[in-house]
């Protein structure tokens, strides 16, 4: 599903003395299928953008457009409930909304709360189990008898078990051990692949933004500051730390190289191998030379 922003703001608290506005005329536009990043320190946006895409509260001025949904601040679709099953959104720290006896019964109340069938449940359950890391012994069980890496686990299945169509993360792997982080993030990559997702990363990591992105939005303030490839806009030093951002290790690694040895290696989102293999080469270029 495409989703575009057409000059949104919002306001909270409207016509109060506590009015604040939250985005301010933000228009970007997410195409079917990609990956994209929404990247920004605390108070930019990033959390009043996500409660737009799938309906829970609708712009003050501008329009959304998911698919063929309509957001505006005097119109929104007539089936909302349709519009939320298309959007699954993983908020952050999700197992603290986990709340029944079992790990099936969890997963399955998303899809039997929008009227899908026992057997159609039963079919996905076995299913996303695997996908995300879950083993079918584990069903029966109370998912407060989980490690937290599993019961997060288990909350994003009852996302999925819902087939949305857009995937949004929201600071997806906050409080996870390094090891966790990449290897629940390796996961979303897997999903986003293998069933063809629109998936939204909302996060302050550089590191995952450029790493799994394929399109970063950079917001300040409410308003979008900078967007494009994750290797254009996560390479500009000066203008990310303007807004309290710094750019990937492995470009800070790259600039340190090329100023101690005054040979200039392009960041394009490369494997750490691979850089190792440019430098490795440039150097014994020079000592070819010498």
């Amino acid at each position: 599903m495409d989703i575009t922003f057409n000059h949104v703001s919002y306001i909270y608290q409207a016509n109060t003395p506590f009015a604040h506005k939250a985005i301010d005329d933000l228009s970007f536009h997410i195409p079917s299928g990609s990956f994209t990043a929404v990247v920004g320190h605390t108070g930019s946006g990033k959390s009043t953008l996500i409660q737009h895409l799938n309906g829970l509260i609708r712009p003050s001025d501008g329009e959304v457009s998911i698919g063929d949904y309509r957001l505006t601040n005097n119109a929104k679709p007539a089936d909302m409930k349709e519009l939320r099953s298309r959007v699954g959104v993983v908020f952050q720290y999700p197992e603290h909304q986990l709340f029944e006896e079992t790990v099936k019964k969890d997963i399955a109340f998303g899809p039997e709360n929008f009227g899908v069938a026992s057997e159609e449940i039963d079919k996905r359950i076995s299913r996303i189990t695997a996908d995300v890391g879950l083993n079918e012994e584990q069903l029966e069980r109370s998912p407060f008898d989980l490690s937290g890496g599993q019961m997060r686990r288990v909350a994003i299945a009852g996302v999925l078990a819902v087939q949305p169509e857009v995937l949004v993360l929201d600071e997806p792997t906050a409080g996870l051990d390094p090891r966790g982080q990449h290897e629940m993030m390796e996961m979303f990559h897997n999903l986003h692949e293998q069933q063809r997702l629109t998936t939204i990363l909302v996060t302050h990591s550089m590191e995952d933004a450029v790493r799994y992105a394929d399109h970063v939005i950079i917001l300040n303030n409410g308003t979008k500051y900078m967007e494009g490839k994750p290797e254009d806009v996560l390479s500009r030093k000066e203008a990310l730390q303007r807004v309290q951002l710094d750019v990937p290790e492995m470009v800070q690694f790259l600039d340190a190289f090329e100023k101690k040895f005054g040979k200039k290696i392009p960041f394009r989102r490369q494997s750490a191998a691979a850089i190792a293999s440019e430098i490795r080469d440039r150097l014994r270029e020079g000592d070819r030379y010498e």
